[in-house]
């Protein structure tokens, strides 16, 4: 019976491609609980979904709209044109602006205060190479780049 259902269907929705989809769209939505335009006759979703498109029982438009907001992933929200021209006012005013606060140093970040604290040892390592880990160069003992004996 599925066989006849298809061939009925193609000469509602000549496209297979988009027939499998709505078929498939109304399919879920039966199985979602959807009620049934027709008679189940013991026949599985699919087969229902085929035989209500092929008997014009569904509303084509509306079976195609639902199959596209199922298959949407950002629903669009229409926002009044007033909004975007405002914010585009108040980013264009905020680019504008400069702020000098940075230019106090009481105003420093902390992120600028650690890499001003990382120079300062960078700095003490070149005078005393040892000093990063609390030794001087008696502490340490072993073999230079050469292969030869530190004392």
């Amino acid at each position: 019976m599925a066989r006849v259902t298809v061939e009925d269907c193609v000469l509602l929705i000549p496209n297979r491609f988009d027939l499998v989809m709505m078929a498939a769209q109304r399919a879920r939505q039966i199985a979602g609980g959807a009620p049934l335009s027709i008679d189940r006759d013991d026949d599985k979703n699919p087969v229902v979904a085929l035989r209500e498109i092929a008997d014009e029982t569904l509303s084509l438009p509306d079976l195609r709209e639902n199959l596209i907001r199922g298959h949407q992933k950002i629903v669009e929200t229409d926002e009044p044109e007033e909004e975007i021209v405002e914010l585009m006012a108040d980013e264009n005013s905020w680019m504008h602006t400069s702020d000098t606060s940075l230019a106090d140093e009481d105003s420093m970040s902390d992120a600028e205060e650690d890499i001003t604290e990382d120079d300062d040892m960078a700095s003490e390592m070149d005078r005393k190479p040892g000093a990063a880990f609390g030794m001087t160069e008696d502490d340490v003992v072993g073999d230079d780049a050469d292969g030869d004996v530190v004392p």
